[in-house]
């Protein structure tokens, strides 16, 4: 009989995400009408992830993201540098219609900050320098994005970002429980019964994910059921990302002298991308861009199917323990 620890969770997240989709897209055929009641869950659920999210950065250590220089100097080129041009680049080939490249940038745009830390531990990476980097990595998206935008859309981006809405959505869905997550480890750091909260909270990501995606796609699916052609044509440019990304990502690795699992780390904070924590900001966007969400959540799901794939590729090919080009210190299992 499988022990429920969290350590099967971490190891067996993508079939838990996987379950939750599965049921969203029964639900979504058999039972239609749910979809304006879990409509209604979606902000309190990404609030409730988001926050457990946010647990797993370590705000109270900001200062230790900073001690490998290196590390923060390769992920910040790759996240905000690289990848802009990469993404203008796939882009060209898809329709230029704004509904869908405005999904397309903010998730593209954005590098991951929770679950590319358990893909990083499950290709023998260094998760503990994602770990570090994940509070910069997270607070210069944010500041960053509304300028992406402007770059590549122009004067479109007057046409769906309205402030109200958006500022709404980001106070309540995304800095409400980033402050309380803060809050929670600042208790945790001072109090015994602070530790156990934070502890206990530490079951829930991968099953909170799970939830998010089945109340995400069961309530949106019905709605967009007409237009999934435009959903599926940016498939391509998802997968396209998946593939350039990490080879972009082990060639910075090399470039930096970096140690494999350093390298290992950097291809994934260089391809996975913060989906959900983008979503309140997709589903804040005006009613002629409702495709804009399932853009978003699309590429949640290409980029768990890739996961599944690059978890076994990048320390078995891509980053081997031998690899050219890479220094030949240990990684953290060794």
């Amino acid at each position: 009989m499988v022990q429920l620890t969290k350590d099967w969770i971490q190891h067996n997240q993508i079939l838990i995400y996987a379950t939750g989709v599965l049921l969203a897209v029964v639900v979504s055929f058999a039972q239609p009408g749910l979809s304006s009641p879990l409509e209604q869950l979606i902000n309190p659920v990404l609030a409730v992830l988001l926050y457990v999210t946010f647990l797993e950065i370590p705000f109270v250590k900001l200062r230790r993201a900073f001690t490998n220089g290196r590390f923060m100097l390769a992920a910040l080129g790759m996240n905000f540098l690289v990848v802009p041009v990469v993404v203008f680049a796939l882009t060209r080939f898809l329709s230029q219609d704004p509904v869908v490249l405005v999904g397309v940038f903010m998730v593209l745009l954005t590098p991951c900050i929770d679950y590319v830390i358990s893909f990083t531990e499950l290709a023998n990476g260094d998760a503990e320098q994602i770990t570090a980097a994940t509070p910069v990595l997270l607070l210069i998206q944010l500041l960053l994005l509304p300028g992406y935008l402007w770059v590549f859309m122009g004067e479109r981006v007057a046409e769906f970002i309205q402030a109200g809405p958006f500022i709404e959505a980001f106070v309540l869905i995304i800095a409400l429980p980033l402050t309380l997550a803060w809050l929670t480890e600042v208790g945790a750091e001072r109090s015994e019964t602070g530790k156990r909260w934070k502890d206990a909270m530490g079951w829930l990501p991968a099953p909170m994910m799970s939830v998010t995606l089945f109340v995400v796609i069961a309530s949106q699916l019905p709605r967009v059921q007409n237009s999934i052609g435009q959903i599926t044509a940016v498939i391509p440019v998802y997968v396209a990302f998946l593939i350039i990304m990490p080879l972009l990502g082990r060639f910075g690795a090399g470039l930096f002298g970096m140690d494999v699992g350093e390298s290992r780390a950097l291809v994934f904070t260089s391809v996975t991308r913060n989906s959900l924590v983008i979503l309140p900001l997709a589903l804040a966007l005006p009613s002629g861009y409702a495709l804009a969400p399932a853009v978003v959540v699309t590429q949640t799901l290409v980029e768990l199917i890739g996961m599944v794939v690059l978890t076994r590729v990048v320390p078995t090919w891509l980053v081997p323990e031998t690899a050219r080009g890479i220094s030949s210190e240990t990684t953290p299992d060794d």
